[in-house]
């Protein structure tokens, strides 16, 4: 098959087209990189800051190569918004894509007009946007209900939604947005995530000081539960100098994002989400113990009874706070084991090539 992944959110597309090339598949992947983080891509189709000049840059960029995009038998779209530019002006070029390929697919990997409504709706235990019934009042919240309920960004995204042949959710919690307006439609198929041979340190025992690791988004920071994370592990490690150390990085590209992480123990993420995200997931196939969204309903939409390996954060500050204290203390043993099922974790459940093949099947059957 020809096919054109268009976007990218955490390396997800790009590693979905390594795994669809090993199953001998000509894919193409045209993205931004996903801004600071520079994950590779086949095309690169970047908007620069500079005002007008380079908006109109940037506009004319994707008109000429648009116009080349012809021909897949199947073209994935990262999301309703999966170009920068404003919605409205958005539609020419999804219409573009359907008239010169064959199928379009959606994919639901992370924020769209169904995630906010399903989230306001209180369809979850929490989420980003609630958390015990009550809004977070936060201005990351305000801007997304403004966007994503109220402005052109929801109109382009239920089209898409409407028009497109199907829709394939990364996280447990999409899945749950889309199924039940989109039931017929609508699949869960896990992130493709590259195993590498974890570093020797990771398969040592712990030494006696924990290294825990957090990666900061600057604009995101109260949306992902940063603001209130990284005061408490700067507490902790004051408190505990000898018993753990805390490593920061801040919108660092992904190649130093990784070389930090491969020095840590514990990958602390998010604190809204539910489900071990591709952040998670990258950390844990490199051998770390990861602190983040752990609950039983991912595991089983993937039919897992056995491998728990995620560090689940509760979102009560002082229960969280519970947490780090109670793994400064933990046995040597229990985290490596956590480290072990990690990898076993990623290996049996988001293989690239296992997760294009059911990617494959699911695009067939359409």
């Amino acid at each position: 098959m020809k096919i054109l992944l268009v976007g990218e959110y955490s390396n997800v597309h790009w590693s979905l087209a390594e795994g669809l090339r090993a199953l001998g598949h000509e894919v193409t992947v045209v993205s931004n990189g996903d801004y600071w983080k520079q994950y590779p891509c086949d095309i690169k189709l970047e908007r620069l800051q500079g005002g007008r000049s380079e908006a109109l840059k940037y506009y004319s960029k994707v008109r000429m190569i648009f116009q080349k995009l012809k021909g897949y038998d199947v073209v994935q779209l990262i999301n309703p918004m999966f170009l920068e530019l404003k919605a409205e002006r958005i539609e020419p070029f999804y219409r573009q894509l359907q008239r010169n390929n064959g199928k379009i697919f959606l994919a639901a990997y992370g924020m769209d007009h169904y995630y906010v409504k399903a989230c306001l709706e209180n369809h979850f235990t929490y989420s980003e946007f609630m958390v015990d019934g009550k809004l977070r009042d936060i201005i990351d919240n305000r801007a997304a209900i403004e966007d994503w309920m109220k402005g052109q960004k929801a109109p382009l995204n239920r089209m898409i939604a409407d028009e497109c042949n199907g829709i394939i959710a990364g996280l447990w919690e999409y899945y749950e947005s889309y199924r039940g307006l989109f039931p017929t439609k609508s699949t869960y198929i896990p992130f493709p995530v590259p195993l590498s041979k974890p570093a020797e340190r990771f398969m040592e025992k712990p030494d006696g000081q924990l290294r825990l690791f957090l990666g900061v988004q600057r604009n995101r920071s109260q949306f992902k539960g940063t603001d209130i994370l990284l005061p408490m592990l700067q507490e902790l490690e004051q408190r505990y100098p000898d018993k753990c150390r805390l490593m920061v990085v801040e919108n660092v590209p992904f190649d130093e994002y990784r070389r930090v992480m491969r020095s840590s123990d514990i990958l602390v993420d998010q604190l809204y989400s539910p489900t071990p995200n591709m952040n998670s997931l990258l950390a844990m196939s490199q051998g770390l113990a990861v602190a983040g969204g752990g609950e039983l309903e991912p595991y089983g939409i993937i039919g897992e009874d056995k491998l728990h390996p995620v560090i689940n954060l509760p979102c009560r500050e002082d229960k969280v706070r519970e947490v780090f204290e109670e793994l400064l203390y933990e046995e040597p043993d229990s985290l490596q084991q956590r480290k072990t099922d990690s990898i076993e974790y990623v290996k049996k459940h988001h293989d690239p090539k296992a997760v294009a093949q059911q990617y494959i099947e699911f695009w067939q059957s359409r």
